[in-house]
């Protein structure tokens, strides 16, 4: 069984920090595209920032320059660091990731159980 454990949510001053962290466990043969995505009440999911295994780097404008994903390929997991929180991040981020479990199965779209970011004013 795969899964994707996030971890590192909580709450936070604005102009805080925090690591999320996600962890990919199960019979994995290689993991590509990772990334994180979030979700504020009434709002729709929407991508933070992805990396691939190549470490291409993709971050939604609004996260520019203050958060950074990374990625540790041996550890199957993926990071983000995010700095000078706003309350306007607050949200229920989600681990994303493709993962191939075969020669013959891969998992394009397979996701974490998220974990809450609260930023405070």
């Amino acid at each position: 069984q795969v899964q994707l454990v996030e971890s590192g949510g909580g709450l936070v001053q604005a102009g805080g920090s925090l690591r999320l962290s996600c962890a990919a466990s199960g019979s994995i043969l290689s993991i590509n595209t990772m990334g994180w995505y979030r979700q504020a009440p009434g709002k729709q999911r929407e991508l933070v920032a992805t990396i691939t295994r190549g470490n291409n780097i993709r971050y939604a404008d609004s996260v520019k320059g203050r958060f950074t994903i990374s990625r540790d390929n041996a550890k199957n997991t993926v990071y983000l660091q995010m700095n000078s929180l706003k309350p306007e991040d607050t949200a229920v981020y989600y681990c994303n990731a493709d993962l191939t479990l075969s020669s013959t199965i891969r998992i394009h779209d397979s996701w974490g159980q998220g974990t809450q970011v609260t930023v405070s004013s």
